[in-house]
């Protein structure tokens, strides 16, 4: 069988798959810590996937979304080994109770909005979750305990990845315009982008507390997804019209993310010379991790996905956007959250 598909594959099809597996290894290689400049950051890995997918679409789409979303997990967990528990617990305990507020408003706002513009009642609220909480990841959550159809999941995804892709790119420049500070900058990036791959890129890009901070927040963020579950599961009750056994999905990575801040946190100092050595190598591998990630995620995002998305569900998905995004941002510089 595998035979037959090579046979019909054609020469830019091969191509493609070869190109994949070189562009792949290269994310891996830690440039910065062999020659000391970033010739790969997490912009530019997934402007090369975008351009990939757009060029020789997807040749390994299963294999490639299983790889963006098990390495970010495996990424998030290794960043929690450089990060202090008390200080970051102080420094984003304003971050916290901002997040609570942003997930109520925008879940509200958005299921209103797509009953306005008479959008799919699924599709609408599968974009509002992926907008208020963390992106592909709520997505898959909720879709699974609503019993969303294979459509409903594809737009929905779809719809965030694009607006993802798009974040990544013009967050960093516009902190810098606005003079955000790193804890400010952390703050918004944690809020107003969707996924935590993104959230932790554009706060690499701007600094190591931004970083630190906009992690943190967005993970705190993603535990919202198991309330929603819930809420979810509640919500649609009476619904017959999907197919299989509701499941909630929990973000079991997040609690791992925490055990490696304690760890980190509280490790002896009698031992912390050589433990402080090791959690600074796993958290270089996270970072460098993330940038393949980012890669994979771009080479997801192909002119299909894009025509499938439709009209209205990006125009509700972009409304909601601004919405939190600039939202967000006048609360930040205005209230010092």
């Amino acid at each position: 069988m595998k035979n037959n598909v090579n046979k019909e594959a054609t020469p830019m099809q091969k191509a493609g798959r070869y190109l994949y597996w070189i562009l792949l290894v290269l994310m891996f290689v830690p440039f910065k810590a062999m020659t000391g400049t970033e010739i790969i950051s997490a912009p530019i890995a997934l402007f090369v996937g975008l351009v990939f997918a757009f060029t020789f679409g997807i040749p390994f789409p299963k294999f490639n979304k299983k790889l963006s979303k098990y390495l970010l997990q495996a990424s998030v967990v290794g960043l929690g080994f450089g990060m202090n528990l008390e200080k970051s617990l102080q420094s984003g305990a304003d971050g916290m109770l901002f997040t609570i507020v942003s997930v109520i408003g925008v879940m509200i706002i958005g299921i209103l909005l797509g009953k306005y513009m008479r959008i799919d009642g699924k599709t609408s609220y599968l974009i509002s979750s992926g907008t208020a909480i963390c992106g592909g990841s709520a997505i898959a959550a909720v879709g699974g305990v609503m019993k969303a159809n294979e459509n409903e999941m594809a737009v929905s995804l779809g719809v965030i990845f694009i607006l993802n892709a798009i974040a990544l790119f013009i967050f960093p420049p516009l902190g810098h315009f606005f003079g955000l500070s790193q804890a400010q900058f952390g703050t918004w990036a944690a809020i107003a982008i969707h996924d935590t791959s993104s959230v932790v890129g554009a706060g690499a890009a701007y600094g190591a507390e931004a970083c630190e901070l906009a992690t943190l927040i967005k993970c705190t963020r993603a535990l919202w997804i198991i309330p929603l579950a819930f809420f979810t599961m509640w919500y649609y009750r009476n619904d017959k019209s999907g197919e299989g056994k509701a499941k909630i999905s929990i973000p079991w990575f997040i609690l791992l993310f925490v055990v490696a801040m304690i760890i980190n946190t509280y490790t002896p100092q009698s031992i912390m010379p050589v433990m402080g050595g090791i959690y600074n190598t796993l958290v270089v591998i996270a970072k460098q991790c993330l940038i393949a990630v980012l890669f994979a995620i771009g080479a997801s995002l192909s002119l299909k996905v894009i025509r499938q998305v439709g009209v209205k569900p990006l125009i509700q998905a972009l409304t909601l956007w601004m919405v939190i995004g600039a939202g967000s941002l006048f609360v930040i510089m205005y209230f010092n959250v």
